[in-house]
């Protein structure tokens, strides 16, 4: 009895690598993954803000690379100016937790976030006309004091807190409130410096040196040790291939899905559009001032 469950199982598994083989499932792939648009932790949409690198996107994609088993390596075609601090570090621990070889092609500008986000690949490859580096973080803090007297607004604030106000945009902070500031830009700064140093395998030394905020052209940047190779996404797509072990890669493109313009409008409702309507009939100090107004805190970024 057991000798003809084995043979039977054998048979089975026969056939279905025959079948395999005549369906054409080799496991032979390298997915290209395209990112681009700023960093930001939610995506805006197409409509109403064009592209953006969400770490939603990034997830929903690398778990269709990571569940391909046909899928040996991945190229991410890399277009950013960066952004969110917080998002470009969430898509970067995502980025991490692959075991599949990840290869960054650079376009034109690969610059703070989206050079954070390609620091840790295995291989970066960039045109010799790329801009990359940009390595800093930035936190701005609006004053909107002389626009409300411009406008002709007046505010009463109370705090429970002395520090609860100095984002609010009402005054100027005080030299305590600068040194507080200051601080937290320089921790996320460090953080910055410490993904490079161990994703380029270059001293903290080097990396603070190379940290100043710059952009490289692609052929600096290989000279500095900040990408590995000059090329475009072919020599991309051949570096993530040999890293697989693969000779003859069949490529996928992964396209994201760009909903229509009903599906776009229902997803906002119409309390929304109706707000969004409003914002564009405010004009440029209407905007910034609705802006400032409902993001109470800074956005330290990578850009």
């Amino acid at each position: 009895m057991k000798r003809v469950t084995i043979i039977v199982c054998t048979i089975t598994l026969l056939v279905l690598c025959a079948m395999s083989v005549s369906c054409g499932i080799v496991e032979n792939k390298v997915a290209v993954i395209s990112l681009s648009g700023p960093i930001q932790s939610q995506g805006s949409g197409l409509l109403f803000g064009g592209n953006v690198i969400s770490p939603k996107f990034v997830r929903e994609q690398l778990e269709k690379a990571k569940n391909d088993i046909t899928v040996k390596a991945i190229v991410l075609q890399v277009e950013s100016p960066g952004g969110s601090a917080a998002a470009s570090q969430e898509i970067l621990n995502q980025l991490e937790l692959v075991k599949k070889p990840i290869v960054v092609s650079m376009g034109d500008v690969v610059a703070s976030g989206g050079y954070y986000i390609s620091a840790k690949a295995d291989k970066i490859v960039a045109l010799p006309g790329t801009l990359t580096g940009s390595i800093g973080v930035i936190l701005e803090i609006p004053n909107l004091k002389g626009l409300f007297d411009k406008l002709g607004i007046e505010t009463e604030v109370f705090t429970g807190g002395k520090h609860k106000d100095m984002y609010a945009g009402l005054r100027e902070l005080t030299p305590e409130e600068k040194i507080i500031t200051q601080e937290i830009t320089d921790q996320i700064y460090d953080q910055f410096v410490q993904v490079v140093v161990e994703g380029r395998d270059l001293s903290e030394e080097k990396v603070r040196e190379l940290a100043t905020g710059q952009l490289y052209t692609g052929v600096q940047a290989k000279e500095l040790g900040l990408v590995d190779e000059l090329g475009g996404l072919n020599k991309a797509i051949d570096l993530a291939a040999s890293l697989a072990g693969i000779e003859k890669p069949e490529i996928e493109y992964y396209k994201p899905e760009i909903p229509s313009l009903l599906d776009t409008l229902l997803g906002m409702g119409l309390q929304k559009l109706h707000n969004v309507i409003q914002v564009q009939s405010l004009g440029a100090e209407g905007i910034i001032l609705l802006e400032t107004l409902s993001n109470p805190y800074p956005q330290p970024e990578y850009r």
